[in-house]
């Protein structure tokens, strides 16, 4: 599963396959923007958001801020609004928890999905972009590289949070750095540390409510971030690649005393205790499946930095294809105690997630900011989270009405 939000998708740019429903839009724009621009001190700003959120609504093509300021016409003048954005002294975070804690209101959320996001660039001035190789895409791509982190349920999901990744390039560099403005907190971290920071920024420092952390990408490293999340007590789905060493403790399993062994070579063994099981329809966007899924007790996972700790047991998840091969996904997690059938139904949010990602977030503008600074991009991707939860919950209304 690969796009160019690390999962890559294929979906052109462009008006809509589905016409979006404007009426109740309209209304949720109104009840949205008086819930998420209360931390906004000025009325000139809040009026100015209102104006960004509607062009990310309704400006056609790339929603750029040369393009809204078009769309609005004498309402706002391209310097205004590139100012409002790229210079301004609003915080973004407030925007965001309003956000989140909004969006548990009206959706509460099975999950927190993590979603890496690959923003391609053609300069190299943005802030945070350099050139990277993608080996899920074979190439490699001049690109910003950010951490999404959506509150996903069956029927919808929305991105509440974002981390931009900083290269070491952009960190040690002065001049660089003081040209985009990156505040002087910013460290070198590697990705696998900006995913940790995203979701720990969500669950601890926000005080959201906790709920399973699931990451499917194959493009950061899972098992530190794996181990960094356990450790901190959050619940975890994350998958893993074949080649993963682990350890078998499960009774259940022949020859469980023998030393580590990769992943697929777990899930081969342990093909014997396979199960169906049927994800899928109920409101998740896709019609009811048959998949094959087994779970198995493993150990062998790093410990993390700090003192000595005793090792937990975790389950190594296979899921398979009702025809296909088998395992086509191998997953880890500490919910030790869940069904294999919940955890596979857990596991397709990642899916939810990616289909508004590419019908909703990418038609509203979450990559299409054109400036450079730091603070601009992180005002950018606020407001169109703002803009995807807008339409999102108008498409779940008019469907709720049609279902009726």
């Amino acid at each position: 599963m690969l796009c160019l939000h690390l999962r890559p998708t294929t979906a052109a740019r462009g008006e809509p396959s589905t016409p979006l429903p404007s009426g109740s839009q309209d209304a949720l724009l109104a009840e949205i923007s008086s819930i998420l621009f209360a931390s906004l001190s000025r009325s000139d700003q809040c009026r100015k958001a209102m104006q960004y959120l509607r062009g990310l609504l309704e400006t056609p093509g790339r929603k750029s801020i040369r393009n809204i300021a078009a769309l609005l016409g004498d309402q706002v003048s391209e310097q205004n609004l590139h100012h409002f954005i790229s210079s301004s002294t609003w915080a973004w975070k407030p925007i965001r928890q309003a956000l989140a804690r909004h969006w548990i209101d009206v959706a509460p959320p099975r999950a927190w999905v993590v979603q890496p996001v690959i923003i391609p660039k053609t300069g190299r001035h943005s802030v945070g972009v350099d050139k990277h190789f993608f080996p899920t895409l074979g190439q490699v791509l001049n690109a910003q590289r950010a951490i999404g982190v959506w509150a996903a349920s069956d029927d919808m999901s929305a991105p509440v949070n974002w981390r931009l990744h900083l290269p070491q390039t952009w960190l040690t560099d002065k001049l660089r750095r003081s040209q985009v403005s990156i505040p002087d907190g910013a460290v070198v971290e590697t990705l696998s540390e900006c995913v940790v920071e995203a979701c720990q920024e969500v669950v601890t420092r926000w005080r959201l409510p906790v709920r399973p952390l699931v990451l499917d990408s194959c493009e950061v490293h899972a098992v530190p971030i794996f181990v960094r999340l356990n450790a901190a007590g959050l619940p975890l789905l994350v998958s893993v690649c074949e080649d993963q060493p682990l350890t078998v403790t499960d009774p259940a399993m022949p020859h469980s005393d023998r030393g580590p062994l990769t992943a697929e070579q777990i899930m081969l063994m342990a093909r014997g205790m396979r199960r169906p099981v049927v994800a899928g329809g109920r409101g998740s966007g896709t019609a009811p499946s048959t998949h094959w899924a087994a779970a198995v007790r493993v150990a062998g996972l790093p410990n993390p930095p700090g003192p000595p700790s005793e090792p937990g047991e975790v389950l190594l998840l296979g899921v398979g294809d009702e025809d296909g091969h088998w395992p086509a996904k191998l997953w880890l997690t500490n919910l030790t105690t869940a069904p294999a059938a919940s955890l596979v139904r857990l596991s397709k949010l990642a899916d939810r997630v990616d289909r508004d990602f590419a019908g909703i977030a990418d038609r509203v503008g979450i990559r299409d900011y054109s400036g450079r600074s730091f603070s601009g991009w992180h005002r950018h991707v606020t407001l169109a989270s703002a803009a995807h939860a807008v339409v999102a919950l108008a498409q779940n209304t008019v469907h709720h009405c049609d279902a009726q």
